[in-house]
């Protein structure tokens, strides 16, 4: 493997889970508010798939609004979790480029954009959603766990110049959260909707999942993961 990580900020510190044999795939994972990519690189490997490669980076540490201004691990900030909530657009679309650096390096290194699947739960699978939706390289698909789309009243005119209309979109979303309520999860899927292929947005609730994952939800991420990068 040639190129050198430390070029790409986050891939220097990320948690990675390698193939067990030629990756010819990578699945980027991207943790929730306060979490680190330790916090996922463990579901990932439990549903891992032998020729691809699982990616976790960490957030940075920023001060977050809506915890009182501490500092976390987090993608952007965040001043509220409701559909009018007011967003950090500078540091969301900061983040967005900073993700895409990540499949940058992995094409330059052997695995085309097509075989590059994003994913994330909660912060991080609002962070998937937008930068999918913003990307000029067409992605194999995106895996969105209890989220959101963030600045969602800017599409569908900030996807104008997306490679991703016709994306495959596995949104899932605990019934009982009570974090990111079910039903923003549903106006987020009808929004997607607009924005790409409706026949693609798949949109999946699990009877009381509240704000986290379950092993029903992890098995639809696996198969949606093993369509989308089937084995070349």
């Amino acid at each position: 493997m040639c190129g050198n990580n430390m070029s790409v900020p986050l891939l220097a510190e990320a948690v990675t889970v390698s193939g067990t044999e030629k990756e010819t795939a990578a699945v980027i994972f991207l943790h929730g508010l306060g979490d680190t990519g330790h916090g996922w690189s463990d579901a990932m490997t439990s549903i891992r798939l032998p020729y691809v490669k699982y990616i976790c980076p960490h957030a940075p540490r920023i001060p977050v609004t809506l915890n009182m201004k501490m500092t976390m691990p987090s993608w952007f900030d965040l001043m509220g979790l409701s559909p009018e909530s007011p967003e950090d657009e500078a540091g969301i679309k900061r983040a967005a480029e900073n993700i895409k650096a990540i499949i940058d390096h992995e094409t330059k290194n052997g695995i085309p954009a097509n075989r590059v699947l994003l994913g994330g739960f909660s912060q991080g699978g609002a962070l998937s959603l937008y930068t999918a939706l913003t990307c000029q390289q067409q992605l194999a698909g995106v895996v969105a766990l209890s989220c959101w789309l963030p600045l969602h009243k800017t599409f569908p005119q900030a996807a104008s110049g997306s490679a991703n209309k016709d994306i495959h979109i596995l949104q899932c979303h605990g019934e009982m959260d009570p974090m990111i309520p079910v039903q923003f999860g549903a106006m987020t899927a009808e929004k997607l909707k607009t924005i790409v292929n409706p026949q693609k947005v798949s949109f999946r609730t699990y009877p009381g999942l509240m704000h986290s994952s379950c092993p029903q939800e992890m098995s639809d991420v696996k198969n949606f993961i093993e369509k989308l990068l089937p084995r070349i």
